[in-house]
């Protein structure tokens, strides 16, 4: 179960990048939900930047 300050967010994705956002977690040792969190927040930093 998530902790109470998680909350889900539904999108909709092409299956080739489900199917390779999933593999790169499990290959950095992270859950989806982590991994995701960290690539999304990674994203929106360098967009800061610009």
């Amino acid at each position: 179960m998530p902790p109470a300050d998680k909350r889900q967010f539904n999108v909709y994705l092409p299956p080739d990048l489900i199917r390779r956002v999933k593999l790169a977690s499990v290959n950095a040792d992270e859950s989806l939900s982590s991994f995701v969190e960290q690539a999304l927040e990674h994203y929106l930093r360098q967009e800061d930047r610009s």
